[in-house]
């Protein structure tokens, strides 16, 4: 899958005037998350937390971790997307040490999401991060 990075992300944002045209960029990176299998919408896989149903499968390949996720509304894949751009196919160490709260800022999204849509996103950020410590113990 060829999402874009962060700071492609933070550029493509950087040209729209509002965020009615932000939204429906963020909501257009969702649309390119692939296909998330249906038998690994287990309970198991669900990330506590989030409004909408979010489900979150991780890969090892050596050191370097690859994430598969999905959910069942249209805006929070968007969001989705935003965090495997930090995240996905990085080494544990590499996501631990990425400064996703100055991420979060420059893309200005505190201010122009929910409060339970912010909840989430610190759900699945906290989830990923967790399993990244988990693979560094």
């Amino acid at each position: 899958m060829n999402l874009p990075t962060t700071d492609e992300i933070l550029d493509d944002l950087s040209f729209f005037d509002s965020w009615e045209e932000r939204y429906k960029y963020i909501i257009d990176l969702g649309k390119a998350l692939p296909a998330f299998p249906q038998e690994l919408q287990t309970p198991e896989r669900l990330v506590k937390g989030c409004q909408s149903n979010v489900w979150l499968e991780v890969d090892r390949d050596g050191d370097v971790l690859t994430f598969l996720v999905d959910s069942d509304a249209i805006i929070v894949k968007g969001l989705l997307v935003l965090v495997l751009a930090a995240y996905n196919n990085k080494t544990p160490q590499e996501i631990v040490d990425f400064d996703i709260e100055d991420y979060f800022t420059q893309l200005d999204l505190e201010r122009h999401i929910s409060p339970t849509r912010g909840n989430g996103l610190k759900a699945i950020v906290a989830k990923i991060n967790a399993i990244a410590k988990a693979c560094l113990a």
